[in-house]
């Protein structure tokens, strides 16, 4: 088993990266002049033959951003590597930029004359359409693509690179970011206490940088959104994920309108606990007298029996995954924080990042980011194009996994155990649910505020929307004002998160479907839904479970999910 990536995959050294990314910088400039302001000319037969290659050189621009970045990603000093490869993409994806451009500017009929002809991109050109009013000309897009990396861009990869560079004093010794929240989930609550005001003490020594990074993507996206005439900050989130403002507003609505499930969980697990109040660093406090530490060896071997016991076909990428260098394991010096899933590319395979630190959270971490692997090997099968799936569903496969390593657990497990593993799982479905629903908020309040804000605003924001999900059953201190400056979503991906929130209630109804056996396919059907990746609409891709996404009856089969959780943990209080 390896515990780091193996690269050679996608390169075998930095000599065939150059290579191949001069190759590609060559072919793609090829492309453009042989098939720029030509398009319209093209029989629908010779368009799909220019799609095609137009795939292959997105796929071949990718791979070596890929590389770039995981290399980064394992080593933020390495940021004068990343930006030299991003330049020289820069400047392939200058030559296919007028591709979509030119499509979107012939007439319908010739248009769909190119759809009738491009079978296995339908979709795809078909949501391309819907991005003609957001278009600019050639030379404004060919100027803000040059642009891109000292921009927002260049404000993320800082943000990365200050976040890992950060050390945590605690207790006598230095602590990354992961290991610092890692012990906010420690059974003694002294060390949470210490360890939520020493991540604040820090975050507060950089808050004017952090503050300024967030000014400096909050205008970007300002910017941006007036010169492609969006209605609001989130309208391009929307129309990537396919999904509408009001369909947003409804689970928002329909996910405030059950913060009482949180308040009622979290008074029970104060009564538990013995606590007069329950403060911010004690939501994560387990209810086992000890923590149970999770190696990632241990977490492994539960996650290939929960994967199997699902689906074979789960279980084998997976232990591809573990055995062939797909998973950075342990958290390092300069590495980034967090987990991610990257694609990575069709003739290699995704790469998984973790920050393993032996806790319980961790064997989820694990189910998660192997989730996304599998949906992203399998989208490999529907092409480059088609392979980027609409957040809205993105996570599903992701969250989906998380189930079942928990239902595999719960299965093992009776009394306290029992109790300890059902709080955590409430926890994660809440950090899933109803915490994005809070960032989401933030977010639409942060980016409503005329001109830079403050850190002192922006505190308040978060402390008044955070307060909406806790009510008074926990007590934020002071120290948790800051805490919005560490969400990597917030600088990477604006109006991401309320992807988590519908990707939590979809689980949580398929799941439930899943486990009354009502539908005796699931599994197949299943496999067959993460396989399309982005090749069909969202609402088509739900609707092969027989759902509506955008159906308030849907939104409440989740929620009556989570009611049915919270009942079975308060049954094993009593």
């Amino acid at each position: 088993m390896m515990n780091t990536w193996d690269l050679t995959p996608l390169f075998k050294n930095t000599d065939e990266l150059e290579s191949f990314s001069k190759t590609t910088i060559s072919n793609c400039a090829e492309f453009s002049q042989k098939f720029s302001s030509k398009l319209n000319a093209l029989a629908p037969e010779d368009f799909n033959k220019a799609l095609k290659l137009y795939e292959i050189l997105n796929a071949d621009i990718s791979k070596i951003m890929t590389y770039a970045f995981l290399v980064f990603a394992k080593d933020t000093k390495k940021g004068a590597f990343y930006a030299k490869f991003e330049e020289l993409c820069t400047k392939a994806q200058q030559s296919l930029l007028f591709f979509e451009l030119e499509f979107n500017k012939l007439d319908e009929s010739k248009q769909n004359s190119f759809i009738s002809a491009s079978l296995n991109h339908t979709y795809y050109l078909q949501n391309l359409q819907k991005q003609k009013p957001h278009q600019l000309s050639i030379k404004e897009e060919e100027v803000l693509l040059r642009t891109a990396s000292t921009g927002a861009q260049a404000f993320a990869r800082l943000f990365d690179e200050s976040m890992s560079a950060m050390k945590f004093e605690f207790r006598g010794e230095h602590l990354g970011e992961e290991e610092i929240l890692s012990k906010l989930h420690d059974a003694d609550r002294s060390v949470r206490k210490d360890a939520a005001e020493s991540l604040s003490a820090e975050l507060s020594r950089h808050q004017h940088l952090l503050t300024f990074i967030y000014n400096m993507i909050k205008t970007d996206l300002k910017t941006d959104c007036e010169l492609r005439g969006f209605s609001s900050p989130e309208a391009p989130r929307h129309l990537d994920n396919q999904i509408t403002k009001k369909s947003v507003d409804a689970l928002i609505m329909a996910s405030e309108n059950s913060f009482n499930l949180v308040h009622i969980y979290y008074n029970k697990k104060r009564e538990i606990l013995g606590f007069n109040e329950l403060y911010d660093y004690d939501r994560y406090a387990p209810l086992e007298a000890k923590n149970e530490s999770y190696s990632f060896e241990k977490s492994k071997e539960i996650v290939l029996d929960a994967f199997n016991k699902f689906s074979t076909k789960f279980g084998k990428i997976a232990n591809q995954a573990f055995n062939e260098g797909w998973i950075d394991v342990y958290p390092s010096d300069s590495k980034r924080g967090g987990a991610f899933s990257h694609p990575g590319s069709a003739d290699a395979h995704p790469y998984v990042l973790l920050n393993h630190t032996n806790q319980r959270r961790d064997l989820f971490t694990l189910a998660h980011e192997l989730g996304h692997a599998i949906h992203q090997n399998l989208s490999y099968s529907v092409g480059y194009l088609n392979s980027d799936t609409p957040l809205t569903t993105a996570e599903t496969a992701s969250v989906f996994c998380e189930m079942l390593v928990f239902d595999y657990v719960k299965n093992t497990l009776s009394g306290k155990e029992k109790q300890a593993l059902l709080a955590g799982k409430l926890e994660d479905i809440f950090a899933t649910l109803y915490r994005q629903i809070n960032f989401t908020t933030f977010e639409r309040r942060v980016h409503s505020h005329e001109g830079e804000i403050s850190s002192q605003v922006l505190n308040k924001i978060w402390r008044e929307e955070s307060q909406k999900m806790f009510g008074k059953s926990v007590v934020l201190c002071e120290h948790y004002d800051i805490w919005h400056s560490y969400i990597p979503h917030f600088i990477h991906t604006p109006f991401y998160c309320y992807a988590y929130s519908y990707a939590q209630l979809l689980v949580l109804a398929l799941f439930g479907l899943y486990k009354s056996a009502k539908c005796e396919n699931f599994v197949e059907i299943y496999t067959k839904f993460l396989a399309s990746g982005g090749s069909k609409s969202p609402q088509e891709l739900v609707g092969m479970f027989g759902f509506d996404i955008d159906d308030e009856k849907f939104r409440q089969i989740g929620l009556k999910e989570i009611e049915k959780m919270l009942k079975e943990f308060e049954e094993t209080v009593c």
